[in-house]
């Protein structure tokens, strides 16, 4: 978050997950998000139900990323394209550091 002399500017935890939810839907070969498989303490993170788990820490930001692919694509390939899209929609749009974007394939199916 960035601090100058008119204020300070604050990001909620929902605007990153819109913008990584975005930034994977644009990709070709995504059908859509799967919700993430539920654990105990995953139950109290913002946006796992969406397919998106987002932490950010020391101006970094942690995306974990539960997708379902296109049947006829190639998985290492959409995967990448994901990671390339969303850290690049974080950084433009929001300025944070990326730490990681794991892509977590949870199904392929026919999406058209």
């Amino acid at each position: 978050m960035e601090q100058n002399n008119f204020g300070k500017t604050t990001i909620a935890p929902e605007v990153l997950i819109s913008i990584a939810r975005l930034a994977t839907l644009s990709v070709e070969g995504v059908c859509r998000l799967s919700p993430a498989p539920r654990e105990v303490d995953s139950l109290f993170k913002k946006g796992i139900s969406e397919g998106i788990d987002i932490l950010v820490e020391n101006n970094a930001v942690f995306v974990d990323i539960y997708v379902v692919l296109d049947h006829d694509v190639v998985v290492r390939d959409v995967a990448k394209d994901i990671q390339t899209q969303v850290s690049r929609s974080i950084s433009e749009m929001v300025g944070l550091e990326i730490g990681h974007i794991n892509i977590h394939v949870e199904d392929i199916d026919h999406c058209r």
